[in-house]
């Protein structure tokens, strides 16, 4: 008995595995599939590419996604992130450059409430989907980490991090980089903790991450993508000294930088 009580003990301790967070049914994606997805055969893409979450967030409105081809030999072309209970679904569509090849690419997320978070891949043979089930809750609604206006005061910076080795950028390496921008993406769902009143959605909803004049991959987001956004990726580089980012929110701004690649 003292065994089974410590193996019991130790099983519970342990971290949930990706493994054992798949999709669950969901009446509320078989009610919206054809919207998101349109009316097409959805094949199972856990032989394409896989899919992590957490199975228990830390953070209900900054939930890690991270989409990872296994499948060297298909190219991913574009993918739609769906969070299913959410307010609204589609978190973002993305679409991938040759340079993004096999795709390699971590977002964060807010979730609202225990959901199934899936991943749509499209290839030249089809949609796949992939997914993993989030126990999460009120992330589309959570306080902004900072006061409206200090949050406005920085809004539309960036930064660049690679990381990479010391050695001169060559064409035709894989690098892994982190974009980060700074924009409180209100989602329309949360409060002013001064006068309680909600705040109205703004977020960025149109993203270009470009090396040189080589696209690497756009974004049409929603108010699913967190508190300044964070994308981390890996790409093929061209031997282009930066990488050029253009953000536009529902506000009309347009952000426009210019990133030099330099290791950090």
């Amino acid at each position: 008995m003292k065994h089974i009580l410590t193996g019991l003990c130790l099983a519970l301790a342990l971290p949930v595995t990706a493994a054992e967070n798949p999709l669950t049914d969901s009446p509320t994606w078989e009610d919206m599939r054809i919207d998101v997805a349109g009316d097409v055969l959805l094949q199972d893409g856990s032989a394409l590419f896989s899919v992590e979450a957490p199975y228990r967030a830390e953070d209900a409105a900054t939930v890690p996604v991270v989409i990872t081809q296994t499948d060297p030999d298909a190219t991913i072309s574009s993918a739609i992130v769906v969070v299913d209970e959410n307010p609204a679904p589609v978190a973002g569509t993305f679409t991938f450059g040759p340079a993004m090849h096999p795709l390699s690419m971590e977002i964060r997320v807010r979730v609202n409430q225990y959901s199934n978070l899936r991943v749509i891949a499209e290839t030249k043979d089809g949609s796949y989907m992939a997914g993993r089930f989030v126990k999460a809750s009120g992330g589309c609604s959570a306080p902004a980490t900072k006061d409206p206006a200090a949050a406005l005061a920085d809004m539309g910076a960036m930064r660049l991090k690679l990381f990479t080795a010391a050695e001169p950028l060559q064409s035709g390496q894989r690098r892994e980089a982190q974009i980060m921008i700074r924009h409180p993406n209100y989602s329309g769902l949360q409060r002013d903790q001064l006068t309680q009143l909600f705040i109205p959605a703004h977020f960025i909803h149109q993203l270009e991450v470009y090396q040189g004049d080589e696209m690497l991959f756009t974004m049409e987001g929603g108010i699913s993508i967190s508190e300044n956004p964070v994308f981390r990726f890996d790409y093929t580089d061209n031997g282009a000294s930066d990488l050029r980012i253009r953000a536009v929110d529902t506000d009309g701004n347009v952000f426009d930088q210019v990133l030099p690649k330099a290791a950090s």
